[in-house]
């Protein structure tokens, strides 16, 4: 055999016997180990975290009353116009009153003209020139036409209508020169400088809640937007049907954003508490089973189960299965597994609670 031959023919086995070698970590001997895998890492730190009890509430005026008539009279004059802010005690409508106004000035006139008699006679009974007997008639003619003046007021008091307090009017529903009768609505009065917000919770959430706890209430009609309150109030009594308990918060409104009837989303703020957070993206969620990749100090991850707890805004509590100082993946854990080893992209201080 030619001499050129024989050296191809051991050049081929010699790579052959090469190629059935491999090193320690499972690759063919004289080739490269795969590179480390790049992944964002953060270390976990105690961060303040603040629990949200959730429900839906209905906003009420801080105080509200439908105006009504309580005689059938005429209206003579409406002082107020649609919306229109008011302070308590304005005169808002006034009926026909004319002759109670006479009755009332003739009876006036009666009694001061008994008050002067009972004056006189008093005056005579201390000199002992009149009997007791008629001192005590002018007494009574003077109380009794006194009262019957009370009496005239009262019912001209009736004729006029107005604002039990200070509030913004709703809309008019009476006209000079229409008759009114006991129970037709004039209109409506609320003061929104202060709403009061009812809401309904599961009674899992009794010990939880107390007066003086703070709430943040948002509408859609002002999105991007919350109101700061305080819960003031809870009822007495659980509903043994639906097993809730119904709470009352109020939220200045000094700009009379909020009006009565509004549905609010309300969320009370429960004292902080110091707790490990971890991003959702470095969540690994299989089934019920949760788990987070954890960086060794060789720079291999290890897959660690985890209890997550609250969620919020894109962060996971973290209950058990972690520590604090220790550096997780955040983003790139798709392409990881138990013992690969990872490059740091960027690395964080630890995950914001958001």
């Amino acid at each position: 055999m030619r001499p050129g031959i024989v050296l191809g023919l051991l050049a081929a086995t010699a790579l052959v016997a090469l190629g059935g070698c491999r090193t320690g970590d499972g690759a063919p001997a004289g080739t490269a180990p795969p590179p480390a895998v790049r992944v964002t890492t953060a270390v976990l730190q105690p961060q303040a975290w603040t629990d949200t009890i959730e429900a839906l509430g209905t906003a009420k005026a801080n105080e509200s009353v439908t105006l009504t008539a309580k005689i059938t009279e005429t209206v003579r004059k409406v002082n107020f116009n649609d919306g229109q802010d008011v302070a308590a005690g304005d005169v808002l409508v006034e009926l026909t009153s004319g002759q109670q106004v006479a009755a009332l000035a003739e009876a006036q006139a009666t009694s001061r003209d008994a008050t002067r008699q009972f004056e006189r006679q008093q005056d005579l009974v201390r000199q002992g020139t009149v009997s007791r007997a008629v001192f005590d008639t002018a007494q009574a003619t003077r109380d009794s036409n006194s009262a019957r003046v009370n009496a005239l007021r009262a019912q001209l008091a009736d004729r006029v209508v107005t604002a039990p307090f200070a509030g913004v009017l709703g809309l008019r529903q009476v006209s000079p020169g229409a008759l009114v009768r006991p129970g037709d609505i004039i209109t409506t009065l609320d003061d929104i400088s202060v709403i009061k917000l009812d809401f309904s919770l599961p009674e899992v959430h009794l010990a939880a809640v107390a007066a003086g706890q703070s709430v943040v209430a948002r509408s859609p009609a002002f999105p991007g937007r919350s109101f700061e309150g305080t819960v003031v109030s809870l009822d007495s009594r659980i509903d043994p049907v639906t097993r809730a308990f119904q709470v009352r918060a109020t939220i200045p409104n000094p700009d009379r954003a909020l009006r009565g009837g509004m549905l609010l989303t309300v969320g009370i703020l429960r004292p902080q508490r110091e707790v490990l957070v971890v991003p959702e993206i470095a969540l690994v969620q299989v089934g019920t089973e949760a788990s987070v990749f954890r960086v060794g100090a060789d720079q291999r991850v290890a897959q660690v189960k985890v209890v997550p707890g609250a969620r919020r805004r894109g962060t996971v509590e973290i209950r058990e299965g972690l520590a604090t100082g220790d550096r997780i993946v955040v983003d790139g854990t798709v392409k990881l597994r138990d013992g690969v080893q990872v490059a740091e992209a960027a690395a964080t201080a630890g995950a914001e609670p958001g």
